[in-house]
């Protein structure tokens, strides 16, 4: 059921219903009602960050969802479903797809990406993983650590990566990417045009996920106030 669920995804649009709390949209209520509009617009799956935005968000609407939990922890950069305690979370709304940081920073508490893997498949063996990556290497990684899905979310997001843009030389990342996983890949990251979003499903993406250019008014709102400035 799950897969037929997620098959459906196949060439298609996710789009990213999140708010953080300092941003103005924050709210369960107000990312159900985000997801309903990114439906009527054509999306066939939501990416959402939380159980209780998920809960609400599958109560306004029946599309596969990608869940996270963004979560802070001391001494750690891992902040995409770092530990166990936002599997579980997420566990209680069960999401088609979790999605988690998949670099190569340790996990709060030192934990390696490959021993939090393995935690998770021993104790939720039949849950669909998606790592969030930033280099081609940490992709080829998660990949063979046996991912579901491998995305291109953090490329320009950590140190290692901080150089790179996704969408540089035709999407030379995703192409390396795609060329070396057996898995399915899932463009993620600075999709921000149609023409984006439909050259790299052309390059052989399962799936793109776009956010912020759709579902966060403030960061549109500012691109056209600084065109003018």
């Amino acid at each position: 059921m799950v897969e037929s669920r997620v098959e459906q995804l196949k060439g298609k649009l996710i789009v990213s219903c999140q708010a953080l709390p300092h941003e103005p949209l924050h709210s369960s209520f107000i990312m159900g009602r985000m997801a309903v509009a990114a439906r009527e617009g054509g999306a066939r799956g939501i990416r959402a960050n939380t159980k209780e935005d998920i809960r609400e968000i599958q109560s306004q609407v029946d599309l596969p969802i990608i869940g996270i939990v963004k979560r802070d922890y001391e001494g750690s950069g891992v902040y995409i479903t770092p530990t166990m305690k936002e599997i579980d979370e997420l566990m209680e709304v069960r999401p088609e797809i979790i999605a988690l940081d998949a670099t190569g920073a340790l996990r709060p508490e030192g934990l390696t990406l490959d021993e939090f893997f393995h935690q998770i498949k021993e104790k939720y063996p039949d849950q669909l993983l998606m790592a969030d990556c930033s280099t081609v290497e940490e992709a080829l990684h998660a990949d063979e650590l046996g991912f579901d899905f491998i995305g291109t979310t953090m490329v320009g997001y950590t140190e290692q990566s901080q150089n790179d843009k996704i969408e540089t030389n035709d999407f030379e990342i995703i192409r390396k990417i795609i060329a070396k996983a057996k898995h399915k890949v899932i463009a993620e990251g600075n999709i921000n045009t149609p023409e984006k979003a439909k050259r790299v499903v052309e390059l052989g993406v399962f799936s793109v996920v776009v956010g912020s250019i759709i579902t966060r008014p403030q960061l549109i709102t500012k691109s056209f106030a600084e065109a003018l400035e």
